[in-house]
């Protein structure tokens, strides 16, 4: 676990989130006191990030987009 003030994590992030990929956890503290702690994701069910997944196509003709977005969260419910 590695403890960061707010300014360092502010000046910082890029490199800290890099850190957090290999696993490190990160407190972040203001005024010396813990206000956030980062911890890399659990890979929960090896399922891939929401933002690595290809995004949303609307294949039928006429068909509405909250239609599809809504189908496209049922299918993320089951899985």
């Amino acid at each position: 676990m590695k403890m960061v003030n707010f300014t360092e994590f502010r000046n910082n992030a890029s490199c800290l989130f890099s850190e957090v990929e290999k696993g490190q956890v990160l407190v972040v503290l203001r005024h010396g006191k813990p206000i956030a702690e980062v911890s890399p994701v659990s890979s929960a069910a090896g399922q891939a990030l929401s933002w690595k997944r290809p995004g949303l196509r609307l294949s039928a003709k006429g068909a509405g987009l909250a239609i599809a977005i809504l189908e496209e969260r049922n299918r993320e419910d089951v899985l």
